[in-house]
């Protein structure tokens, strides 16, 4: 955009009732506060004038001392309050868009379009406008044959014919600045106070009228009662859920794993130096530069490209970094992070997402994922930022000036493991032999190394590097390992394995092919490391991971902790109680001892390890642990979350939470993360929303298949699924 432009938010409010509306919170702001940073979006905050009324300090101090403000003496309509900024618009050759403190709706998105639609129209003036399904006491906008705006008609001075329209004045204008105080000067002098009618004389005067129309609806929301505050509020949790403005901006948001979104929409190589320079300023306001960074990349597109990039911003900071060579697994950068002292580890990966995404994973430098105070951090700077805040130093001159350094672990991540595992069992026993499923991930080589050391005759499929994952996500679930269970099946396998895309979390399948959840794995390992390793201590688990833990850990007199979903909480609950093993249901688990997050690679071994030193099958080892945790079943769906759903699923458990399901009475309801329900004969479902995707996950854990499935039934049709 070429021409200059301020901005008029009109804050003063017809009575006290909608001035203090004004303060009312929607989710993380004030309803003036909303509406306030949509207009800077647009135009600079030091060009943003605020009529207020002269007997109100609210706004004031709530917004405090740095803004501009004049004060509107008589509340006699909207002109009139343009016209309290004179002093401040005087001199000023430009634009000025005129706004309400009372449509927090609107989308800094739009603003930008009607000033983009004014500017490129060459207009005198310019207006939001909207089509709504009911229009209600709203302006009308009348065109003729042409399209041309003849005239804008209030809601008082509709004709029978105007009323069926449906093309509504929203509220927002810009205006040239050299025609809006010398015509509201001659409005004034005729009786004539608001913006519409301004709108009415410049078409009588053959002036440039442009508009740009809204195309969502939930905009048009304006707060003028308690009500409309509520719709309000119904639609910000609406958009908090489903991410168009992310999609909007390409803003860059964390969720439970880390940052990660589609290739060319929100995951490019601009927002990874933002990122990287954000992060960069944190190690430097931490005064850690001389720590350095280490940083890796998977075999998804552009990684390789978002290890070089991020190289540079960290080198252009004075900040050292270790690149590890190739394609690296997670956890190999987990690892390297405590390993080598720095002060963060990053990979980019989008784990086990679509081959169309990809991501970064941030550690802290004990390897530990960090929290979410920290995450926002990040994301909150890095979307505050442009290409021009971002210092870089050319990769070959951070290389040669030993800024950068290339660098291989792998050996030194698969000594290590293998002093966590008990190679001496694995080669004594009789010679396992296993079938592997890497798919197209970065497992193969350190897998193989530890595998080989072992004595364990490993068998590969999918191995090369293929970034389209053969075209499916790279998720060691049941649905993708059908190869892998046919081979399993037919070549007289001990065991079958398989890594997802990033070889953080694994899928296991017994002896028959038969794929044994995770669920089922955490309680037999579980059982292994306290029975047969002798190690002494509680276990960890996430809101959706089974019960049979906290009644293993309870045959054993140990203590079992349950934590929000993110395997960070993981981890930070087994520090809280020195925990032996931590692990999610979705694939993940580390021990005492081991790195701080999800590692694949070192749970393959430590089955290999559990099958050799007890010289049991997987389907033996299950039926023993099962005679003393009893059997449970898990069943876990998930349906596309729209929205409404979003809303409406926590508003209607508020107002009819259930006191019995399927003839078993609640025992208590819990709305931490998501919502669980548990039920006193020890069976329990959950519903929540995941961070990463706009899915509905449903888990139900009862004694029978039967019975969870009665479980998911019921949720679903609560849920309106």
């Amino acid at each position: 955009m070429t021409r200059p432009c301020k901005a008029v938010l009109l804050a003063a409010g017809h009575d006290q009732a909608t001035r203090d509306l004004l303060l009312s919170r929607l989710a993380a702001s004030t309803v003036v506060e909303q509406c306030l940073a949509n207009v800077t979006a647009v135009v600079p905050a030091s060009d943003v004038i605020i009529v207020v009324d002269e007997h109100d300090d609210q706004v004031r101090d709530l917004l405090g001392d740095s803004w501009t403000y004049v004060v509107q003496t008589v509340q006699a309509g909207t002109g009139d309050a343009v016209r309290c900024a004179r002093f401040e618009l005087e001199g000023f050759d430009g634009d000025v868009l005129v706004a309400y403190a009372d449509t927090p709706m609107l989308r800094a998105s739009s603003l930008r379009g009607l000033r983009w639609k004014h500017e490129l129209k060459g207009a005198d003036f310019s207006l939001l406008t909207a089509i709504v399904p009911d229009a209600g006491d709203m302006g009308r906008i009348l065109r003729d044959e042409e399209g041309r705006i003849t005239e804008i008609q209030e809601a008082s001075d509709l004709s029978n014919e105007s009323s069926a329209i449906k093309e509504v004045n929203v509220g927002a204008y810009i205006i040239d600045s050299s025609i809006l105080i010398p015509q509201l000067d001659e409005m004034a002098a005729t009786g004539e106070h608001r913006l519409t009618e301004l709108a009415e004389r410049l078409i009588a005067q053959g002036r440039t009228v442009a508009s740009y129309a809204i195309l969502d609806v939930d905009e048009v929301q304006g707060i003028n009662s308690d009500a409309e505050l509520a719709l309000a509020a119904d639609i910000v949790l609406k958009r908090l859920f489903a991410p168009i403005h992310a999609i909007e901006t390409a803003e860059i948001s964390f969720g439970t794993g880390g940052w990660r979104a589609k290739i060319g929409e929100g995951f490019t190589i601009h927002n990874v130096r933002r990122l990287c320079q954000a992060i960069a300023n944190e190690v430097t306001v931490s005064g850690r530069e001389r720590q350095g960074v280490v940083i890796g990349g998977d075999r998804r597109f552009l990684s390789a490209e978002s290890v070089q990039a991020a190289t540079e911003v960290f080198a252009g900071n004075n900040i050292p970094v270790f690149v590890l060579e190739g394609d690296v697994p997670t956890p190999l950068v987990t690892f390297a992070a405590p390993q080598l002292r720095c002060a963060y580890g990053l990979v980019f990966t989008a784990s086990h997402n679509p081959p169309q995404w990809n991501g970064l994973k941030v550690f802290r430098a004990d390897g530990s994922l960090p929290l979410d105070d920290e995450t926002k951090r990040y994301e909150t700077q890095a979307n505050r930022l442009t290409q021009a805040d971002v210092v870089a130093l050319d990769y070959a001159t951070a290389i040669q000036v030993t800024m950068a350094m290339e660098i291989d672990l792998t050996n030194t991540y698969v000594e290590a493991l293998e002093e966590m595992v008990d190679i001496a069992a694995m080669r004594a026993a009789k010679p396992l032999r296993v079938a592997i499923d890497p798919m197209y991930g970065t497992s193969q080589l350190t897998l193989g190394m530890v595998l080989s050391d072992a004595r364990v005759r490993a068998e590969f499929i999918h191995e090369r590097h293929n970034p389209l994952f053969g075209g499916h996500s790279p998720a060691p679930d049941p649905e993708s390992l059908s190869t892998l269970m046919t081979m399993v099946k037919a070549g007289g396998y001990d065991l079958g394995m398989a890594t997802d895309g990033d070889s953080d979390r694994i899928g296991i399948l017994d002896e028959n092919g038969r794929y044994v959840s995770t669920n089922e794995l955490l309680v037999l390992i579980y059982w292994y490391l306290h029975e047969v390793r002798g190690l002494r201590g509680g276990v960890v688990r996430n809101l959706a991971t089974t019960h049979m833990l906290d009644h293993l850990a309870a045959h054993f007199g140990e203590e079992s902790l349950e934590v929000p979903v993110g395997f960070k909480h993981v981890t930070a609950g087994m520090e809280k109680i020195d925990a032996v093993l931590g692990g999610e249901s979705s694939g993940g688990l580390t021990i005492r001892g081991w790195i701080l997050g999800k590692d694949g690679i070192f749970a393959c071994a430590l089955v290999c390890e559990m099958l050799a030193a007890t010289g049991k099958s997987l389907t033996q080892l299950l039926d023993d642990v099962f005679a003393i945790t009893g059997r449970a079943t898990q069943i876990e769906i998930g349906v596309p979350a729209t929205p409404a759903m979003k809303v409406e699923v926590p508003r209607r458990m508020t107002a009819a939470a259930p006191t019995q399901i399927a003839g078993v009475d609640v025992d208590r309801i819990d709305t931490g993360d998501g919502i669980k329900i548990r039920l006193v004969d020890g069976s329990w479902v959950l519903l929540r929303f995941s961070g990463t995707e706009p899915v509905l996950r449903m888990v139900a854990e009862a004694a029978t298949h039967e019975r969870a499935d009665e479980l998911v039934s019921w949720v679903k049709g609560f849920a309106g699924a």
